[in-house]
C-alpha cells in the first residue's frame, strides 16, 4: 500500500468503517479507490482524498484501487495520466497491481445499459439539451416527461444500438434513465446516462462513439471493483440516490456504500481544475508545475515533501462541512518537517560587499559550520573565509532605526561562524547608493567570544567574495491577493486577484561554493532567509533556487497564543 506511517485521524469515516468491521459487512473487507478524471493535474485538495484513500485502506489491512474515470475524451490526455500516477506515488502510496480504466468498462457498461433498455429502466431520447434543461423543471417546479419516455422496449434498443454504430450526428441522441421526473432530487428525474460524441479517446481511439456519463460510470466501476466503501467530497451527496438506484437496477456483483466528505478548500489559491486549466493555457503561470500553484507537480518543485503534505492532510481532518483551511498550516507543516532535514546555508540575496582592511591580504582560512543543528548526525563543514565577504543589504542602516542591531557607522556585529566586525567607512557612488563598507575585524573574536567578554546584539551570514557562486534565487509568494474571491464584495473575474508579487526573481546571488554542484530537488536552510530546493532549471555551476517558505511560521504562533489561552 505504501506509506505505512501515515495514519488518518479520528474521523466520522473510521466510526462507519469499524461498525461495518464488527457487522462483518463485506465480510470484514475495506477496499477503497481513488478516481481521478484525467483532465489536468492533481491539487493539493487531491492529496487529501488520496490520503485517505490509501490510508484507511492501509489501516485497516485492506486494498485501494488508483482507477481513471476516463467518461470524457474531449478534455482527457495521456499527460494528465502519467502526471497522476507519479503524484501518487510521490506522495508514497502504491495501488500494486490495481490499476484501473473507467474505459476498461465500457463494453460492460454498454451491456448493462442494454439491461435496463429491455427492464424498462431507460429509453432514448430526442431532446435537445436545451429542451432537456426546460423539461427537467426547478427546485420548486416538477419536471415534465419526455415525449420519447414512452417509447417501446424494441425502439429504445434499435436506437441505442444505431448510436453505437454511428448512425446518428452528435447530439441526436441521448439515452436516459426512465426514474421519476417529479423527484424532488434534481439528479433523480432521467439523468442523461450515455450521449453521442466523435472524440478519439486516449485509450480506445475511435472505436467508441457513444460515451458513458461519470454518473453513471462510476458506481458501475465501483461494483466491479468490488470497494467496499466510495468515499466522495460533498459536492455528490445529492448524486448518491443516482449511485444506488444504478446499483440496485443492474446484477452488479457488489453494492459499495458511498460516503461524503468536506473537500479541502485553501486560502489565497485555486482549487479548480478550470481555474488552473486556465491559468496554465493562458501562460498567467509557467505550466503546471509552477511553484505558485496548488498543483502536487508545483509544490514539489517549490519544495514541499510528501511526508509535509500527508502531515497537513492528517491535521485537516476529515469533517461533514465545508471550510476553508489557512495557508499557514500547509507552510507549518513544511517547515517541521524542512527543519529536520534541510542542510544549513550561506546564502546572500543581495548582496553588499564588505573589505575587512585589517585582515591579510591573500588569506583564507576555513571557519566550521553545523550542516544542521536539528541533526547532531549532520556533521559540519568548512567555509572560506578572506578579506572581502558579502552580506546582506538590508543588514546595513547608515541611520539604523531604533532596535536596528545589525551593522551600522561604528558598530560591530558578529559574522555567523566567524569574527566580530565594526563598520568604519561607507563608499558610495556618484548617486549616494552604498556600494561597499570597510570594516575592521577582531582577530581574538573567532567563534563569536573575545577576551575580554563584550557582545554584540546583531549576527550576520556572509559568503566569501572570492569564493561565492552566483545563483538566481526565485521567491514566491500567495497566488492570490486576497483569502477567498468568493467573500469580496466586488464581483470579479477571479483572475483579476491574481498577486501581481507571486515570483520575485533575483539575479546575482551570492552562496557559498558547496552550492554549487546542489542537485534539482534538494533541500537547504539558507540562514535567516527560509527554506529553499534546488529548481529543475539549475545547471552545474549556476544553480537556481526556489523559496519553499519563509522562516516566520504564523501558524506555530497562533497555536502557542491558543495554549496560552
Amino acid at each position: 500500500m505504501g506509506a505505512e506511517d501515515f495514519t488518518p485521524g479520528l474521523n466520522f469515516i473510521r466510526t462507519i468503517i469499524e461498525a461495518d468491521i464488527r457487522a462483518g459487512k463485506n465480510g470484514g473487507r475495506v477496499h477503497t479507490r481513488f478516481p481521478p478524471e484525467p483532465n489536468g493535474y492533481l491539487h493539493i485538495g487531491h492529496a487529501k482524498s488520496i490520503c485517505l484513500n490509501f490510508g484507511l485502506a492501509a489501516e485497516y489491512q485492506g486494498l485501494c484501487n488508483l482507477r481513471f474515470d476516463d467518461t470524457n475524451p474531449g478534455k482527457e490526455d495521456v499527460e494528465y495520466v502519467d502526471s497522476i500516477k507519479a503524484d501518487v506515488r510521490w506522495l508514497g502510496f502504491d495501488w500494486e497491481d490495481r490499476l484501473y480504466y473507467a474505459s476498461d468498462y465500457f463494453e460492460k457498461l454498454y451491456e448493462y445499459a442494454l439491461h435496463l433498455i429491455r427492464s424498462g429502466k431507460a429509453y432514448v431520447c430526442d431532446l435537445s439539451p436545451d429542451q432537456v434543461r426546460q423539461y427537467r423543471g426547478t427546485l420548486t417546479a416538477c419536471g415534465i416527461n419526455s415525449p420519447c419516455r414512452e417509447r417501446s422496449i424494441a425502439e429504445n434498443l434499435d436506437l441505442f444500438q444505431r448510436m453505437r454504430a454511428g448512425e446518428f450526428p452528435d447530439g441526436a441522441y441521448v439515452l436516459r434513465a426512465k426514474i421519476d421526473m417529479a423527484s424532488p432530487n434534481l439528479n433523480m428525474r432521467d439523468p442523461v446516462l450515455y450521449r453521442i460524441r466523435r472524440e478519439s479517446h486516449h485509450r480506445t481511439g475511435d472505436r467508441w462513439l457513444i460515451y458513458p456519463m461519470y454518473d453513471y460510470t462510476h458506481p458501475i466501476s465501483d461494483a466491479l471493483e468490488g470497494i467496499t466503501h466510495s468515499l466522495c467530497t460533498l459536492e455528490f451527496e445529492d448524486h448518491r440516490p443516482f449511485y444506488d438506484w444504478v446499483l440496485d437496477n443492474l446484477p452488479v456483483p457488489c453494492h459499495p456504500q458511498q460516503i461524503e466528505f468536506a473537500r479541502l478548500n485553501l486560502n489565497y489559491t485555486v482549487m479548480s481544475k478550470r481555474k488552473l486549466l486556465e491559468l496554465v493555457e493562458k501562460a498567467f503561470v509557467r505550466g503546471w508545475d509552477d511553484p505558485r500553484l496548488p498543483t502536487l507537480a508545483g509544490l514539489r518543485r517549490r519544495g514541499y515533501t510528501p511526508e509535509a503534505i500527508r502531515d497537513f492532510a492528517e491535521k485537516v481532518g476529515v469533517a461533514k462541512r465545508e471550510s476553508m483551511v489557512d495557508m499557514a498550516l500547509l507552510e507549518h507543516c513544511l517547515r517541521e518537517d524542512l527543519n529536520k532535514k534541510a542542510r544549513r546555508a550561506m546564502a546572500v540575496l543581495k548582496p553588499l560587499k564588505v573589505v575587512i582592511t585589517n585582515y591579510p591580504q591573500g588569506k583564507v582560512e576555513e571557519v566550521d559550520a553545523e550542516n544542521n543543528p536539528e541533526d547532531p548526525a549532520a556533521g559540519t563543514r568548512k567555509l572560506p573565509f578572506s578579506r572581502e565577504i558579502w552580506i546582506e543589504q538590508d543588514d546595513f542602516r547608515e541611520d539604523p532605526p531604533k532596535k536596528f542591531f545589525r551593522l551600522a557607522p561604528g558598530r560591530e556585529i558578529r559574522l555567523k561562524h566567524a569574527y566580530f566586525i565594526r563598520c568604519d567607512e561607507v563608499v558610495k557612488d556618484a548617486n549616494g547608493c552604498v556600494v561597499e563598507l570597510r570594516c575592521t575585524y577582531d582577530p581574538e573574536s573567532r567563534g563569536g567570544g573575545t577576551k575580554d567578554g563584550r557582545k554584540v546584539l546583531g549576527t550576520s551570514h556572509w559568503v566569501s567574495a572570492a569564493h561565492a557562486v552566483d545563483a538566481e534565487v526565485r521567491l514566491y509568494d500567495k497566488l492570490l491577493s486576497v483569502s477567498d474571491p468568493a467573500t469580496e464584495k466586488e464581483e470579479k473575474d477571479f483572475k483579476e486577484y491574481l498577486n501581481p508579487a507571486s515570483l520575485e526573481i533575483l539575479q546575482g546571488c551570492k552562496v557559498e561554493p558547496a552550492l554549487a554542484e546542489a542537485w534539482p530537488g534538494e533541500f537547504f536552510q539558507f540562514l535567516r532567509q527560509g527554506y529553499f530546493c534546488v529548481d529543475p532549471d539549475s545547471t552545474p555551476g549556476k544553480p537556481v533556487f526556489n523559496r519553499s517558505v519563509t522562516l516566520r511560521d504564523s501558524w506555530a504562533r497562533i497555536e502557542k497564543s491558543q495554549q496560552e489561552k
